[in-house]
């Protein structure tokens, strides 16, 4: 394999591909809630497509989605958010999360965003620790919940 890489904008077209690199890796379906992200993300009228896939001899092997925010949630600044990261189960360890991170972060400082926000589990260490290699910190927001009963 010539591993011929490829970063590009995220298309409506990319749905299945994603769908079956998060199958391997979580081990369930989320066709539905990739069927609405996609739709978003996709919408021209809705906001710009800030998300990314990374392509390896012309078949989609990761995947990073986000959006950008101006001025919502009460923070006066421009920010972003990244929902979904992943790679190929087959191809991870190579490199390619960090490559798709890095042209996103590209991108959002590109778009003026000055800040980019992700959720991790608290027990998912090798997600946190992915992520402090590229020099995320813990906010200083609060993520709060609500268990409805």
């Amino acid at each position: 394999m010539s591993e011929d890489r490829i970063l590009r904008v995220l298309k409506a077209g990319d749905l299945d591909a994603i769908v079956a690199i998060d199958e391997k890796a979580s081990r369930q379906s989320r066709r539905e809630y990739y069927e609405r992200k996609i739709a978003l993300i996709t919408d021209p009228t809705r906001s710009i497509n800030s998300s990314i896939v990374a392509e390896i001899d012309g078949r989609v092997a990761g995947f990073i989605m986000g959006d950008v925010y101006f001025g919502e949630f009460g923070i006066p600044e421009t920010t972003a958010t990244i929902d979904s990261l992943g790679v190929d189960p087959a191809l991870q360890h190579k490199g390619l999360a960090s490559e798709l991170l890095d042209q996103f972060m590209m991108n959002m400082k590109a778009a003026g965003v000055t800040k980019v926000y992700t959720l991790v589990n608290w027990d998912d260490f090798a997600l946190e620790r992915f992520f402090a290699r590229h020099k995320f910190v813990p906010s200083k927001r609060i993520n709060l919940e609500f268990a409805l009963p």
